[in-house]
């Protein structure tokens, strides 16, 4: 792995390369997010798909494979992480033509405020950022780096539960819970990243229940018919 120091100055030249572009990425999250939750349709969920296909295959191709390919520090690190993103990208374009997968506000009361701060938490990343005290080039926010990203998509897939594609929600699962306490914090103290983990334990949370409630539902019908 690399040293922190050179991790955020590759995290800075990202930035700098790619600006304003981050603001607008994040800025269209933001408004696409909010008409969603105020008024759920096909549309809205059309348009989240596009944004998160693009967002993935832009962070797979142009930060893991070419503005910021030596962020792992190994060459297989960078193809490994950055094919999970494009594999994630190509399978939310899918979702598009399927219409698996629907986003909305959820009607239970704890689920819609958790759902509600969570999202904001992510939208304030960057300003997380700033109260840690990162300069401008090194302030993380959602569409064009990894991590809020993933925050991002996984609070939406979970309101979408349980109609969502599994090996999206895996795939960004196996990114969002185990980095943050192993890597992201301890090695390179980005604190930001308690963000992505909180996220990503509520989403685990949220498939645990729906997978053991189905299975209860499954085992309840085969007794009716017995």
């Amino acid at each position: 792995m690399i040293s922190a120091e050179k991790w955020w100055q590759i995290i800075e030249r990202y930035n700098t390369q790619i600006y304003p572009l981050q603001i607008i990425f994040w800025i269209i999250a933001v408004l696409l997010v909010v008409w969603l939750f105020i008024k759920p349709g096909r549309l809205q969920n059309i348009l989240i798909k596009v944004y998160l296909s693009i967002t993935f295959a832009w962070i797979g191709i142009m930060f893991f494979l070419i503005l910021a390919g030596d962020i792992t520090g190994d060459n297989y690190g960078n193809y490994l992480f950055g094919s999970m993103f494009i594999v994630v990208s190509i399978l939310f374009a899918i979702d598009i033509f399927r219409n698996k997968m629907h986003f909305s506000l959820p009607e239970a009361r704890w689920r819609k405020y958790s759902t509600l701060f969570l999202m904001l938490l992510v939208f304030c990343y960057p300003f997380f950022g700033i109260a840690f005290g990162h300069n401008f080039g090194s302030l993380i926010a959602p569409g064009t780096l990894p991590c809020p990203t993933t925050a991002l998509a996984l609070i939406l897939l979970a309101t979408a539960l349980p109609r969502v594609n599994k090996i999206v929600y895996i795939l960004l699962l196996l990114w969002a819970v185990p980095t943050p306490p192993f890597i992201q914090i301890p090695k390179y103290g980005v604190f930001e990243d308690s963000i992505m983990l909180a996220c990503g334990v509520y989403s685990l949370v949220l498939l645990v229940m729906y997978w053991k409630d189905r299975k209860s539902s499954f085992h309840s019908a085969g007794k009716v018919r017995s």
